[in-house]
């Protein structure tokens, strides 16, 4: 069994590759877990439920190094949205932006239920309350 080879960075990048799609998905992936690390221990206290602890035990505190040590282990994950759900989101904001807000934070959306559906919805009911406000002056 051949001896592993000694690196400068732990775990190598190479490791590090095999687990993501592309050399930019791992160093956004990387940056954005550092910031949540470095967040935790810099409010450590004040954010307690908010932000993940680190996932792996390390020697290093850098919390970069942390964040490539659990992507390589297997504890960070990435997931590239598909157009439905950009789309979906960008319906969101639209009506967001409206100066209403038409989507209730407290709705359960059900599995076959989708936000567009949910967006719709509140779309509707203010519609209608907009007609009643006309009708009342």
């Amino acid at each position: 069994m051949p001896a592993k080879q000694m690196t400068l960075m732990d775990p190598p990048i190479e490791e590090l590759l095999d687990k993501v799609d592309s050399k930019f998905t791992l160093v956004t992936l990387g940056a954005k877990r550092a910031r949540e690390i470095n967040a935790y221990y810099h409010g450590l206290g004040e954010v307690l439920g908010r932000i993940i602890p680190p996932q792996v035990t390390s020697v290093s505190g850098k919390p970069l190094s942390i964040a490539f040590e659990e992507v390589a282990a297997g504890k960070v994950t990435y997931h590239h949205p598909d157009a439905e759900e950009l789309a979906a989101e960008a319906a969101a904001q639209d009506a967001a932006s409206s100066g209403y807000l038409s989507v209730d934070p407290f709705t359960v959306v059900e599995s076959e239920t989708t936000l567009a559906a949910v967006v719709e919805d509140a779309a509707e009911v203010e519609s209608t309350d907009e007609a009643g406000v006309d009708d009342a002056s």
